[in-house]
């Protein structure tokens, strides 16, 4: 087991990490010549350079690492042919691009380009429900908060994030949502997909159509697999604004609480399979000028008229410094940790995955982090460990949707979290810091046969290759992108 000393022993390699980093960083050639051409296709409503609509696209980004890459030009497509000519210009003039749905990414470059092509859904956010077949159409730009705040006056919902900042990019990584244990991944939601191909070729994909190995690969497969317009998911019914119809809230402890909070946390994993309970586990610290202070934290809930102790009993024994729980209507459910839109901040985040049948693993997690965090405290603002339960219940109900890519083994299993929250403009990640990320990466290793949870993964690890599908991943991509061009041209998962 490596200790603080340890943080030393690698720092020999710092530079040659920085160097290549730098390196990365500065990209090919511009793409002036597409975006004059996209200008004039497209017009410059459309096509900026410059102004408002350039800067809250490129600038504005959740994580201030990505809001330093400046795009040789924003599209802001108003429909889906506009996305497809920005697609064909960038494919015929072999330009780098990205894509942007909500901003709320952690990976650096995933969500902005630098002297590239980014393309932005910032003018296309609407929602819609149709009672008749019972499912809702989203466009990418909109945000979890305000499609949760436009379907409730139906009584429905659907499975997004537990942020309301988050956007649609969440789908496309499989998504966690309160709802999970009842319904799967968010991504089983999925009815019907307008997905624009890396050659700017527009499919309609569903379960059942020629599309098929793409609408399946598009649960879990991130930015690789094309471009979603339009998803339609099913809507699930949660009653009106004041009905009451979860219980649950918020309970915050003291530092020495951490050690009963992984053994609960552990237990939970291993023996809960209640498709009405939801949990996240959150160890953190804030910090403030080199002191911490913990924030440890549980969001229990359960679709009920009370947290049943035989489900949350263990958690409930601990004595607490803070609880705000009752009935809640679901739009309060979504609201538990607020909308997470803070900008200003650099974050990053790295997967593990943990089955609940040895706790000393939650242990060890725990104490590395810890060593971690004092190591690199007047480097942070806020550090975070986190673990979200991934029950039998969610794995069964993505199946009987015709399951998703991630496809993970039965037994239940925790998706980790750790999160790093960077100093207040700051832009750079010291050699050292980065090093330290990823020493702390390889002492959580993921248990035997688990998946990663790919929104929450550092850039650089290789998620697609744990999944339980990823053969399939591997020859869908291949199938609708033979030359390889979004991997060349785009940043995001590795692996394909």
């Amino acid at each position: 087991m490596k200790s603080i000393a340890a943080w030393g022993t690698l720092l020999e390699f710092a530079v040659l990490a920085a160097s290549f980093s730098s390196a990365l960083a500065d990209g090919p050639a511009g793409a002036t010549s597409t975006c004059n051409r996209l200008a004039g296709e497209l017009g410059t409503a459309v096509v900026v350079t410059s102004g408002d609509d350039y800067n809250n696209a490129s600038a504005d980004t959740w994580s201030l690492f990505n809001a330093e890459a400046r795009p040789s030009c924003v599209v802001l497509p108003r429909n889906a042919n506009h996305v497809q000519v920005a697609m064909q210009a960038i494919y015929e003039d072999k330009v780098r691009y990205a894509v942007q749905a909500g901003s709320h990414s952690a990976m650096r470059g995933w969500n902005n380009v630098n002297r590239g092509v980014l393309i932005s859904f910032d003018y296309m956010k609407e929602v819609s429900y149709n009672s008749a077949k019972n499912t809702v159409t989203l466009q990418p730009g909109i945000h979890w908060g305000e499609a949760i705040t436009a379907l409730e006056p139906y009584g429905i919902t659907i499975m997004g994030g537990r942020l309301g900042d988050v956007g649609t990019g969440l789908l496309l990584g499989g998504g966690l949502s309160y709802l999970s244990p009842a319904h799967g991944f968010s991504s089983d939601a999925y009815v019907e997909l307008d997905v624009v191909l890396v050659d700017g070729t527009l499919v309609t994909a569903t379960a059942t159509n020629q599309y098929s190995d793409l609408f399946r690969a598009l649960k879990g497969g991130a930015n690789r697999f094309g471009i979603v317009t339009r998803y339609e998911v099913t809507a699930i019914e949660t009653g009106f604004s004041g009905s009451k119809n979860w219980y649950g809230g918020l309970i915050a402890f003291a530092d020495d609480a951490a050690p009963a909070l992984l053994e609960a946390t552990a237990k939970y994993v291993r023996e809960v399979n209640d498709p009405n309970a939801a949990l996240l586990v959150v160890l953190g610290y804030q910090v403030l000028n080199g002191e911490l202070f913990p924030a440890h934290a549980i969001t229990p809930i359960y679709r009920g008229p009370s947290l049943p102790t035989d489900v949350f009993g263990d958690f409930l024994s601990i004595p607490s410094v803070f609880q705000q729980v009752g009935p809640l209507d679901y739009s309060e459910v979504a609201s538990i940790l607020g909308a997470g839109a803070d900008r200003g901040t650099g974050q990053l985040f790295g997967a593990s995955a943990f089955t609940g049948d040895n706790v000393t693993r939650y242990h060890s997690a725990f104490t590395h982090w810890q060593n971690f965090t004092q190591t690199f405290k007047d480097e942070l603002s806020g550090v975070v460990l986190a673990f979200t339960p991934v029950a039998d219940s969610q794995i069964l109900a993505g199946r009987a949707r015709g399951g998703n890519v991630i496809d993970p083994p039965l037994g239940g299993y925790a998706a980790v979290q750790f999160h790093t929250q960077h100093l207040p403009g700051v832009t750079v990640v010291s050699p050292e810091l980065e090093l330290g990320r990823k020493l702390y990466l390889s002492q959580i290793p993921r248990s035997p046969g688990l998946p990663l949870y790919i929104n929450e993964c550092d850039a650089s690890q290789d998620v697609f290759s744990t999944y339980g599908q990823y053969e399939f991943l591997k020859q869908t991509y291949k199938k609708y992108d033979p030359t390889r061009f979004n991997v060349r041209f785009t940043d995001g998962p590795r692996g394909l």
